[in-house]
């Protein structure tokens, strides 16, 4: 086992190493204890009840879980072409914002013109990955 050091800096910060150095104090530990993981059983061999559900959880009958399925998809849906139209407008805010300069930017290389072009695209970008995660829990749906 390794030997442990303890310094105390002027400002009262505490640093420990394994390497001794100048003030430091070589810290008197008990040895620690470890137990062995225990070997992982092959697929083959593992216990059927680890995976399944428990007998007393509770259930849904199958037109219950039916009709809980169709309001998530409606609800995704009408996220989707929320999301949709927030992207159209993003992206025309963008073409739009590329063709002009604001009072305060004199050149597109100013950085306050720079800094509105990235807030922009980021905003495209923000409702593009929004449309893919929504899409994505469409398709899990059953």
């Amino acid at each position: 086992m390794a030997d442990i050091y303890k310094y105390v800096d002027e400002n009262g910060r505490v640093t420990y190493s394994n390497v001794p150095s100048k003030g430091a104090k070589k810290l008197d530990l008990e040895p620690l204890t470890s137990v062995p993981a225990p070997k992982p059983r092959p697929r083959s061999e593992a216990p059927a009840a680890a995976s399944s559900t428990p007998a007393d959880f509770p259930r849904v009958d199958a037109d219950t879980q039916k009709k809980r399925d169709t309001t998530r998809r409606g609800i995704l849906e009408d996220e989707l072409r929320s999301e949709e139209k927030m992207l159209e407008e993003a992206r025309r805010a963008y073409d739009e914002g590329s063709r002009t300069l604001k009072v305060g930017e004199d050149s597109k290389n100013s950085p306050k013109y720079q800094e509105r072009m990235a807030r922009l695209k980021d905003a495209v970008t923000t409702h593009e990955n929004n449309i893919q995660a929504v899409r994505r829990e469409l398709n899990n749906l059953k």
